[in-house]
């Protein structure tokens, strides 16, 4: 009798219990093999906002996390309203210095920022890490060991860049249909890297780009005792530069280079320094793209100093763009309202 009144008395709990609480709980953590949650700990996203001198528009200081956990900080900074805003990421050169370099370079290096701010677009200043200058071209794949991230291969700086992209189309004041890139000199390289496994831009800025990786191109004996080459050159004539591009072309593996550009999707636009040393490796860029039938035009300009596309205060604390560079920032803000602004 006492068994039958126990499992009458369990059959009426049972009733009453909801289905859920007769389930194990669900574990909600980022970590499950490893610790127990039944409500997911949201990770923060940390926001520091500081004035920029001489601006109306203030620095957003963000720090992003990475396809590996760790977190690239980035400088963004919008026009006053909700948008949906045009948004342009900036690259320049090499990575890493982190969040101190956005400080310094917001306050003292981005007049071609604000050029953009005020025509009506969302802008943010990239850290990434450090360039490696061995491994590219091996696919990044991520495995698990022990319920955690294992790779191949540590990420690259390029990799960083894309999760920055895909962290900025999230925000509500960004739209993410009109997402451009605009990169100088090895973040003009990691433009080519990003649209040729990436498609999530819809037009990109490549301003002197040092594509020698991205091109596989095959190192050339040099004689130690040979004076350096300058970075900018006494002359570079239209007959130097057509022999120069052939022998750049002869040194790459083009099966390799080939084989990433037709992977390449989206809009682009060369920037090329008329007298750079590097000036052969930006124009076979532009010609390799254009033989590939990809979507790809050409400008070059004749200014004395590499990176002039960024703007920077001069020993008197002042903004004082000359001709050619004001020059070259309108003609890449029209690049990017042909494809960024709505009609």
């Amino acid at each position: 009798m006492r068994v039958l009144l126990a499992l009458s008395a369990l059959a009426a709990i049972l009733a009453v219990t909801p289905a859920a609480a007769q389930q194990p709980a669900k574990n909600a953590s980022s970590d499950p093999e490893h610790i127990f949650f039944t409500e997911p700990v949201q990770s923060p996203v940390t926001v520091v906002t500081e004035p920029v001198p001489g601006s109306e528009f203030p620095l957003q200081l963000i720090y992003v996390q990475t396809v590996d956990g760790l977190y690239a900080p980035i400088g963004l900074r919008k026009p006053a309203g909700n948008g949906p805003f045009p948004l342009i990421v900036f690259a320049h050169m090499n990575g890493g210095l982190g969040a101190q370099w956005i400080r310094e370079w917001t306050r003292n290096g981005s007049w071609t920022l604000e050029q953009f701010l005020k025509a009506g677009y969302a802008v943010v200043w990239m850290r990434y890490r450090a360039e490696v200058q061995e491994g590219y071209g091996i696919r990044l794949v991520e495995g698990r060991q022990e319920g955690r991230q294992i790779f191949n291969r540590g990420p690259f700086e390029y990799e960083d860049a894309i999760s920055i992209i895909k962290f900025m189309k999230t925000l509500p004041f960004v739209d993410p249909d009109r997402v451009g890139y605009l990169g100088l000199s090895h973040g003009g390289e990691m433009l080519m890297k990003i649209a040729s496994e990436y498609g999530g831009l819809r037009a990109g800025i490549a301003s002197e780009p040092a594509s020698m990786d991205y091109l596989a191109r095959r190192p050339k004996p040099r004689d130690p005792h040979a004076p350096p080459i300058p970075e900018t050159l006494p002359v570079n004539t239209a007959e130097m530069l057509r022999n120069a591009v052939e022998e750049q072309r002869a040194r790459l593996d083009m099966a390799v280079a080939i084989a990433r550009i037709r992977a390449f999707k989206m809009p682009i636009l060369i920037q090329g320094r008329d007298r750079d040393h590097n000036q052969a490796i930006f124009r076979l860029t532009y010609e390799l793209l254009r033989e590939a039938g990809k979507d790809v035009e050409w400008k070059s300009y004749d200014h004395g100093e590499h990176g002039f596309v960024f703007v920077r205060r001069n020993a008197q604390g002042l903004y004082a763009p000359d001709p050619v560079q004001l020059q070259i920032v309108q003609d890449s803000i029209a690049y990017f309202d042909r494809y960024l602004k709505k009609p």
